[in-house]
């Protein structure tokens, strides 16, 4: 009898603890406020989206940057990797194409996740999770589908796009960088620094003709803004290495010249057998032939800042300092990249001509992404030979007839 008396008061006991165990954690878990709880009546996906903006093109576009064309491909792409099932907890999760809605959002805007949260009926800290777990899907799905892995034969026709567009032979790309604007991440001291005395990560990139992305390096520190970056890349590595896949050296048109195909920089980059620069300010005064050849080249090399102009035109998170961790940030970059490109695949089927009217001007929205420092570093002996064999070819078999006049206004 005591035995049994004696269990009865442990069952009690553990049945004490346990409820006070429950009753703690509820106090520490709080209560889902109102404005939540009506998400699906008054939330933004549910009222606006699917009530109003899915039946109109235009304003639809407007709200996400993206076409219903384009955001159903993605969603399609990506859906299996955000869709979470009902639980005993959570029996009404979020859907795919609403997270895909406040992700876009949150690109196109540069909302932060508290204002984000009012409009969309979700808490700001899920929001959070839900930017980063859908361009996480973006990168998985997408990057290699919307960035793919050049071949000679891709790049004989991005040098033929060039030579057609931009007047530059043999060009299979333009290569810049940015600094793009974060705020201090902590405990991360001078790493993010940058020589414009603010905190950035930088965004290294290899631009096609039509401002398609063809390669991108990203995460690199603010402070290493000079070619130190680029020799570091991936990218880098393989061009200085022989191993990017550039085609074998090809004639010139109209021209029995022979050179290696290249890609057109700035004077952040060091020159090289496949990486041309414009001559120094200097050089470029005193012989007009060198004049013209830098005039050449940065008509090639303006897709570079165009793409860059075009990215931040279209997902104004660029427009300010981004508040997230750099990581987070990383992700941020490259969903844009790939969804920027996504966009101009089809810009590219609907408008098959380019001109240079066409062109974006970079004023006021790069503010807070500012180029690389200026210092290119030591040269190529092979590609001083290589540049001046391109400039003999635009003042001889290559001439324009209006790049005389365009350099003089210069």
């Amino acid at each position: 009898m005591e035995y049994v008396l004696a269990l009865h008061i442990l069952e009690e006991e553990q049945s004490e603890i346990i409820l006070k165990y429950m009753q703690m954690r509820n106090r520490k878990r709080r209560a889902v406020h109102l404005m939540y709880k009506n998400r699906s009546e008054e939330g933004t996906f549910n009222n606006l989206i699917t009530r109003h903006l899915i039946d109109d093109e235009e304003k639809f576009r407007s709200f996400f940057r993206l076409n219903r064309n384009q955001f159903n491909y993605v969603l399609q792409a990506i859906k299996e990797n955000i869709t979470k099932k009902p639980t005993s907890f959570v029996r009404r999760p979020i859907s795919p194409e609403e997270k895909l809605a406040v992700t876009l959002r949150y690109l196109a805007t540069g909302e932060s996740f508290r204002s984000l949260s009012f409009g969309f009926r979700i808490s700001h800290t899920y929001i959070s999770k839900i930017v980063k777990e859908v361009l996480t899907a973006i990168r998985v799905q997408l990057f290699h589908v919307l960035l793919p892995t050049s071949s000679e034969n891709d790049l004989k026709v991005r040098a033929k796009e060039f030579w057609e567009q931009w007047n530059f032979p043999n060009c299979v790309g333009a290569i810049d960088g940015k600094h793009i604007r974060i705020v201090c991440p902590p405990k991360s001291g001078s790493l993010y620094f940058n020589y414009k005395e603010y905190f950035s990560i930088v965004l290294l990139a290899i631009v096609d003709a039509n401002y398609k992305f063809l390669a991108v390096d990203i995460g690199s520190y603010g402070k290493e803004g000079d070619s130190g970056i680029f020799s570091k890349s991936i990218m880098g590595q393989k061009i200085y290495q022989g191993t990017f896949g550039f085609p074998p050296d090809n004639e010139l048109p109209n021209s029995e010249r022979k050179l290696p195909y290249v890609i057109v920089g700035d004077e952040a980059f060091r020159l090289h057998t496949n990486i041309m620069k414009p001559y120094s300010r200097d050089q470029a005064k005193q012989d007009t032939h060198k004049a013209i050849f830098n005039y050449r080249l940065c008509r090639a090399r303006r897709v570079s800042e165009n793409a860059f102009g075009l990215l931040s035109n279209t997902f104004r998170i660029f427009y300010s300092p981004i508040a997230v961790e750099p990581s987070t940030v990383d992700i941020i970059i490259s969903g844009a990249v790939c969804l920027h490109n996504l966009i101009r695949n089809d810009y590219e089927r609907a408008n098959k001509k380019h001109t240079e009217e066409n062109q974006v001007k970079l004023d006021g929205p790069l503010k807070n992404l500012i180029p690389l420092a200026r210092r290119g570093g030591f040269a190529n002996a092979d590609g001083f030979l290589v540049r001046d064999n391109f400039k003999e070819y635009f003042v001889s078999e290559g001439q324009i007839a209006w790049q005389e006049i365009m350099v003089t206004k210069t």
